[in-house]
């Protein structure tokens, strides 16, 4: 099982993207039409409502937060807990050399929705060839060499201290215990990779043949430019996941208040939202929609990869849960509320595809609390506040 995320910034246009059937064959409206082919590997869920509980609607932020931890935040430097993503990299990230992997085709190494608290932000990787290098070039013969194998025999140098951290872990307040927590990660993290960098290659036929050095993609956030990264990225990371190196990822296409832009234009997507007037005869913006397009055609070419990527009888997909949302429903008017979100992928038989549902003003965190549940954590309910929910979207389940 592989759990991931995917992003982009800006939402949607409602009256060319929401579909007008609820449930199973339901319609692709223009904005999603590209993703029409895919259906048996999606599911699309509008309607569901994003309470912020008296805290401020910070534009382009409370959003994706909420979505992503169960919480509002009271101020642009508040996370007030930690991304879904992280306790299931905990549960199903361990045996593999890399706990989580994150990718940002905006290629800022800022722009990262995958966090423990407002302190901890996990860096994504923001090239595809810095990606190629981490996730499929070992140490140099010279240094795996010079390694001391018999660190294999000990399993884990934390075996030896780990009475001692429990015995401190009691003595500690919240904070320092989180802290704490994070650094006896790591170290395991590290052993992990260092496991794997001293390991025989693998022999099995199993893992697909390392792919060769991506070429550099240029600096610059003009939309050819990020879906190029995208495109690189996306296929080094599903043979990433073929071949064991991590089970869990986030990727970024465009981060909430998008700057791409393209040739021929003095403003970027986020400012087009603002500035651009509607259409008279279709009542949207058009520019605004070209560019979420854009958006919806590279996350095409994503669940794209994972269904072409053979395992077992099957593919990749039929194994992997992607969790995709954006920060907003409008972005002129930064409604959260209907912020549109998607599942893709049917988690090893544990999820139905193909389907639209209406959430009918539900809170949005129905969805993150059954992605959680379906990957096997037993958390008995999510949110806080208004955001609090112990009912699964039992539509989709098997």
């Amino acid at each position: 099982m592989r759990f991931g995320t995917w992003f982009w910034g800006l939402g949607m246009n409602r009256r060319v993207f929401v579909p007008k059937k609820i449930g199973a064959d339901f319609d692709f409206p223009e904005e999603i039409s590209v993703l029409e082919p895919l259906r048996r590997h999606l599911n699309l869920f509008t309607g569901f409502s994003v309470p912020i509980d008296g805290n401020p609607n910070l534009y382009h932020y409370s959003g994706w937060v909420a979505l992503r931890c169960g919480a509002t935040p009271k101020s642009r430097s508040d996370l007030p807990g930690e991304s879904l993503d992280n306790p299931i990299a905990e549960a199903i990230g361990g045996r593999t050399p890399f706990r989580m992997i994150n990718v940002a085709a905006t290629g800022n190494p800022r722009d990262s929705y995958s966090f423990r608290n407002s302190d901890s932000v996990n860096p994504p990787e923001i090239s595809a060839v810095d990606l190629y290098q981490k996730m499929f070039t070992k140490v140099s013969p010279e240094a795996g060499a010079a390694a001391d194998p018999r660190m294999l025999l000990r399993r884990s140098v934390l075996s030896g201290v780990a009475e001692d951290a429990r015995s401190l872990s009691r003595q500690l307040g919240a904070e320092d215990r989180s802290k704490l927590d994070q650094f006896l990660t790591s170290v395991r993290e590290l052993e992990t990779r260092l496991e794997w960098q001293l390991a025989p290659a693998d022999v099995s036929g199993v893992c697909p043949k390392a792919p060769g050095e991506p070429n550099s993609v240029g600096v610059g956030l003009d939309y050819r430019l990020v879906e190029s990264r995208h495109t690189a990225m996306a296929d080094l990371l599903v043979l990433a996941l073929a071949c064991n190196k991590t089970s869990v990822f986030n990727v970024l296409y465009s981060n909430s208040a998008s700057l791409i832009t393209r040739e021929g234009l003095d403003s970027v997507h986020h400012n087009i939202t603002h500035e651009e007037l509607y259409d008279p005869k279709q009542g949207i913006q058009l520019q605004s929609s070209w560019f979420l397009r854009e958006s919806f055609k590279a996350f095409a070419y994503f669940i794209g990869a994972l269904a072409r990527q053979t395992e077992g009888a099957g593919s990749l997909i039929d194994n992997v849960l992607v969790y995709a949302h954006s920060d907003n429903e409008d972005a002129k008017t930064h409604v959260l509320n209907g912020t549109p979100m998607f599942t893709v992928g049917r988690a090893g038989g544990r999820l139905r595809t193909g389907l639209h549902i209406d959430g009918g003003g539900d809170v949005a965190t129905r969805l993150g609390y059954t992605v959680q549940r379906v990957m096997g954590l037993p958390v008995a309910e999510w949110g806080v506040g208004s955001l609090r929910t112990n009912r699964e979207i039992t539509e989709i389940l098997v």
